[in-house]
């Protein structure tokens, strides 16, 4: 049995949620440390399931396996690294922020294409005539 406070892989994606391939995965990359074992059992403590909920917290916030990294480097550090922190994350929300406005034109294609086929004015498919038009280079 595993020393007091101890828990096996099954109870640590439990309680954090994160699929016990993904926590194997996040060890082999370094994104968690390896467990001590206790037999063939891999042996968490609270540390880990803080740092696991950290790190799937961040990646449902689109952070990249290596801006995880960095932040989890930047967890450690005191009031100097806030700063670093907040940088990462402006760069962050300036990609999300680039996703959203290419999402809200994708929007804007399918919703115009959709009523064309609604209408059923044109003799084709007008989403077909669309994905087959000529890109344009703006």
């Amino acid at each position: 049995m595993a020393a007091t406070g101890a828990i096996q892989i099954g109870e640590l994606s439990r309680r954090t949620g994160c699929n016990i391939e993904t926590i194997r995965y996040y060890e082999r990359i370094g994104l968690l440390p390896a467990p001590p074992r206790r037999g063939r059992y891999r042996s968490y403590g609270r540390e880990d399931v803080a740092r696991l909920g950290f790190v799937r917290r961040a990646r449902e916030l689109g952070f990249t396996l290596d801006e995880v990294r960095a932040l989890l480097g930047l967890a450690v550090g005191g009031q100097a690294s806030c700063a670093e922190v907040r940088e990462l994350a402006a760069s962050h929300l300036k990609d999300v922020r680039a996703r959203i406005a290419d999402l809200k034109r994708m929007e804007r294609v399918l919703a115009d294409s959709v009523r064309a086929c609604d209408a059923g004015r044109d003799p084709g498919c007008p989403l077909l005539d669309t994905l087959g038009a000529e890109v344009r280079v703006a």
